[in-house]
């Protein structure tokens, strides 16, 4: 836990005034921050490599990192002041499973993962069509959310399985640990879209759009 509580400390410390968390944040940075985070490492295999898409103040990533040491975890974010947050507080923590990457999600270079993670990034669909490419087959995708989690897993599911995703699953995580416990919505990856499916879908909604103007 040491690691832990330095983490909460630079975050309490710095978060505020580097614009990572907002000022009514900082008295429950563990509980519902950090632990929540750490708590979904139960979804998460031995061995594992896990791409945080959209890292900002390195969560999940970092207490991810922090609790498993025998993942390898690679943080991607595209706003710089936040890669440097990040490799401060990497250096800071000692953590050499910790890779960093700057870039969108759509062009980190990075594939073939075991597991993508995001934290409160975007709607079901686009993190579908961002974290779906960087998986390896049967990988999956673990979208941390709130109370919407269901109305999104209802109005995205078509979209998820075209982009090559499976049946989605929502699963809380740290259940007899945190009092609200982490939801989750897994979908794993079944199949890889082809480019002339991706190249057909564009050139519809292109066609929809000429029609509509």
């Amino acid at each position: 836990m040491d690691g832990a509580s330095r983490f909460v400390e630079l975050l309490a410390e710095h978060g505020v005034a580097r614009g990572l968390i907002g000022p009514r944040e900082v008295e429950r940075l563990w509980d519902r921050h950090v632990l929540n985070s750490a708590v979904v490492a139960e979804l998460v295999e031995h061995g594992s490599t896990v791409v945080d898409v959209g890292s900002g103040a390195g969560l999940p990533g970092i207490p991810l990192a922090l609790a498993r040491p025998d993942l390898r975890v690679v943080l991607v974010e595209s706003m710089a002041r936040r890669v440097q947050w990040l490799e401060e507080v990497a250096a800071a923590l000692g953590l050499g499973n910790v890779e960093i990457v700057r870039a969108r999600a759509e062009a980190c270079g990075v594939g073939g993962a075991d597991v993508v993670i995001a934290r409160a990034v975007a709607p079901m669909a686009k993190l579908g069509g961002w974290c779906l490419p960087l998986l390896r087959l049967e990988g999956r995708l673990l979208a941390m959310k709130g109370a919407s989690a269901a109305e999104e897993v209802e109005r995205d599911r078509a979209e998820l399985y075209r982009l090559g995703g499976g049946e989605p699953a929502i699963v809380a995580c740290g259940s007899g640990l945190l009092d609200d416990p982490a939801t989750v919505v897994v979908v794993p990856k079944v199949s890889t879209p082809s480019s002339s499916k991706k190249r057909t879908s564009a050139r519809s909604r292109s066609t929809r759009r000429g029609r509509a103007s």
